[in-house]
């Protein structure tokens, strides 16, 4: 368990408040772990272009679960819904052991030994599911305002 409560991870969960939540979110997605009860918000904004312009968190998360949203909203500024999803999908297919290689996101190797402990899963996981799903809220309210 050292290996995953490290200071650089530590450091990393509390870097969550850099990234508050959103008082103007276009689309705003929360969700829950059944396993271990945390919860993660996550809110955004997108550009003219359909990407990621601002995001917010709200996380109620473990330290890791703080730590992977924290990862996530610092290079999801310019990020379209497509590396957003391949982002979502390569991390739940690296923690599950489907997939050797980390999928191509800054700092994610810093939660790589959290693959050896399944319970932890589900909280490192909730904030890509939340920003791909808002991601896509966003867009199909876009799509509906013409």
């Amino acid at each position: 368990m050292s290996a995953l409560y490290n200071i650089e991870v530590l450091r990393m969960a509390a870097s969550v408040a850099d990234f508050p939540p959103l008082a103007d979110a276009l689309a705003r997605d929360e969700r829950r772990s059944p396993t271990c009860g945390s919860r993660m918000t996550v809110t955004l904004t997108l550009d003219g272009e359909g990407r990621i312009a601002a995001i917010g968190l709200d996380a109620k998360a473990c330290a890791l679960g703080q730590a992977a949203a924290a990862i996530l909203a610092r290079s999801a500024v310019g990020k379209d819904l497509a590396a957003i999803e391949a982002a979502n999908a390569g991390w739940r297919a690296y923690l599950a052991g489907e997939s050797e290689a980390l999928p191509d996101w800054p700092d994610l190797a810093l939660l790589a030994a959290g693959r050896d402990y399944p319970a932890r899963h589900p909280s490192m996981r909730l904030a890509f599911e939340a920003a791909s799903a808002a991601m896509a809220q966003a867009l199909g309210a876009r799509q509906a305002r013409g």
